[in-house]
């Protein structure tokens, strides 16, 4: 199985990010992507990823950090990905109307700038997206982005069927769990398995029953067993194809 989305250089793993790749070892976690969410993360998780043969990495601003956005902040980034092959994708990329801790126009100017990075670089991107899906789907228009997951789906199915009719990967995370998500869960049930990734977004969203407690990839497991009960699928069939998608979406070595 694999982790297709946590952050390991998160504050929350800065004591014991080894014991908790080691955990996830431990329950068939065999790889993890960790995800970058400003300039200094990018370092950061390459480092990660550099020092651990499970770990890949993304690098990539965050929609809360696009107001730190820098002119040079493209070629930064396209510095790390030639740096290392453990880079493969641009994320977390994308809009959040919800907190509004960057203007909107700026959050588009940054995304629209790292989407276009990952199609000249060849990379997959992955988005963030909340309270922002008609945006998200205008910044898409017209962009040779090669593959793109919307990870942490909590979007409508009514909301990102064309998306995903139009080759959008979705990604779910332990929201799903929980007993207020039917709309999570239906866009599930909706999503051809085909285009489905499995997620914790680690530290954050611990799924039940772990909910309260700091989120772990070796928790994914969790999110796994939720998509194989409402696709009506063996957790094995489920294993099986969401780490061929992942595989398949990040480049991963077979």
């Amino acid at each position: 199985m694999i982790d297709s989305h946590c952050h390991l250089a998160d504050k929350q793993f800065a004591t014991d990010v080894e014991a908790v790749i080691a955990r996830a070892g431990e329950k068939g976690v065999e790889r993890m992507i960790t995800i970058s969410d400003s300039i200094p993360e990018s370092k950061k998780c390459l480092e990660i990823a550099k020092k651990f043969d499970q770990v890949f990495c993304t690098v990539g601003v965050h929609p809360h950090c696009a107001k730190d956005w820098k002119d040079t902040d493209s070629e930064t980034l396209r510095s790390f990905v030639v740096s290392s092959p453990k880079v493969r994708a641009i994320g977390e990329i994308g809009l959040d109307y919800h907190y509004d801790f960057s203007p909107h126009e700026i959050q588009q100017s940054v995304f629209r700038s790292q989407l276009v990075l990952a199609g000249e670089l060849k990379l997959s991107a992955v988005v963030h997206c909340r309270e922002a899906i008609a945006d998200v789907r205008a910044a898409l228009r017209g962009l040779d982005v090669r593959r793109v997951v919307l990870h942490c789906c909590t979007e409508k199915w009514e909301d990102v069927e064309e998306l995903v009719g139009q080759g959008m990967r979705l990604s779910f995370t332990g929201i799903a769990t929980y007993p207020h998500a039917e709309n999570i869960r239906t866009a599930i049930k909706e999503c051809p398995i085909g285009q489905m990734m499995v997620e914790t977004d680690a530290p954050y969203l611990a799924p039940v029953p772990h909910r309260g407690k700091r989120n772990e990839p070796a928790f994914v497991a969790e999110v796994a067993k939720l998509v194989a009960k409402l696709k009506g699928l063996s957790i094995e069939e489920v294993d099986r194809i969401t780490t061929e998608n992942t595989v398949a979406f990040f480049g991963l070595p077979s």
